[in-house]
């Protein structure tokens, strides 16, 4: 399968000037970059995820960059710079926990549940059970927390909200994207309606960009706006939120929505032309269409629309003790975010996942 990240440096040129983009180094965005341009450049791949997460705090609209803007583009194992490793960061901080002393009060292990099928976010065959479930793991021992943990994988998704967490059999599911706003429920569907009456969410995780991928001789290939998806067939995942999609308005029978399991099945389906378009974060999306013969080039994301969705730890309201793993997550969260240990264990996982070609 097909590296998605390369790690050589690569050259550009646009309006008939050469600008030298390569990782491990500073970039300045120029007029007319995008970060899927300088991606393509500098990695060989459209997927900016690790750009943007090395650039949060300069990006405010990954769709639109400012010309002037400076970037890190990171080395190929996420690290900032040549010759400092997330991994030196991630072993620094594991030995500092050694060293604390343990509480000799018995609390008993938190239970935590995953789903498989979710790389590099989630699943048994990735480092740690992947990205959220290293840092969830972590955060329960980061901040002043010790507490031990057990960790299941349950690949029914819907399982997780529907009977696993109300009836206790899990204290903490890994990982959702719950509404930003729950003050008008009666205008959510009735999946983020749920998430928002009867779940309790972790501040902010991580912010997956989705991206909206089409056959590049669809019609919908490069609209400007969600309102000219209208009449589209949408291919998204059993169990996915599509709350991207129906807060703007992308509701039936605006559109037709297929939800076949897996988003593999949501490339096939666009590749074949049962669905005009599936919605899948960069790295799903991008590991899918590799996995799909003829789909490499064919089916590409969006270049002028992309969201946000943030990721949360979530448990049930009716756990009695729900709320206190949540504000315990949170504060071993805000050291890792602090100590630079939450965007090393992000980047270690991106790169294990690039180098394999998951």
């Amino acid at each position: 399968m097909k590296t998605l990240l390369l790690a050589s440096a690569a050259v550009t040129v646009m309006s008939g000037a050469a600008f030298a983009q390569e990782a491990c180094a500073s970039y300045t965005v120029k007029d007319g970059d995008s970060l899927g341009s300088i991606a393509q450049t500098a990695y060989g791949t459209f997927d900016y995820q690790m750009i943007f997460n090395a650039n949060r705090s300069a990006i405010e609209n990954p769709n639109s960059l400012d010309p002037g803007t400076v970037l890190q583009l990171p080395c190929e194992d996420g690290s900032l710079s040549e010759g400092t490793k997330v991994t030196d960061i991630i072993e620094q901080e594991e030995e500092k926990q050694a060293k604390k002393a343990k509480s000799n009060v018995y609390e008993p292990p938190i239970k935590l549940v995953s789903g498989n099928g979710w790389a590099p976010f989630t699943g048994e065959d990735l480092k740690g059970g992947g990205m959220l479930v290293r840092l969830a793991t972590t955060a329960l021992n980061r901040g002043g927390n010790d507490r031990e943990h057990n960790l299941s994988f349950v690949d029914d998704w819907a399982a997780h909200f529907e009977t696993l967490l109300p009836l206790g059999a899990f204290d903490v599911s890994i990982a959702w994207v719950v509404p930003s706003d729950c003050s008008k429920p009666d205008e959510l569907d009735d999946n983020s309606r749920m998430r928002c009456t009867e779940l309790d969410a972790t501040l902010p995780i991580y912010e997956t960009v989705t991206a909206y991928w089409s056959r590049s001789d669809n019609e919908y290939a490069a609209v400007k706006s969600f309102a000219d998806y209208a009449g589209a067939t949408i291919c998204r995942p059993e169990g996915w939120s599509i709350l991207d999609l129906t807060s703007e308005g992308l509701v039936e029978p605006v559109v037709t929505y297929i939800a076949p399991p897996t988003a593999r099945d949501c490339v096939e389906a666009v590749l074949s032309g049962k669905a005009d378009m599936t919605s899948l974060d960069l790295e799903t999306g991008g590991a899918s269409v590799n996995e799909v013969a003829e789909a490499a080039g064919v089916i590409q994301p969006n270049p002028n629309l992309s969201k946000l969705e943030s990721l949360h730890f979530v448990t049930h309201k009716t756990n009695p003790r729900g709320r206190v793993y949540i504000a315990m997550l949170n504060k071993g969260l805000n050291e890792m975010r602090e100590s630079g240990e939450w965007y090393a264990i992000i980047a270690d996982s991106l790169a294990e996942f690039n180098k394999a070609g998951l």
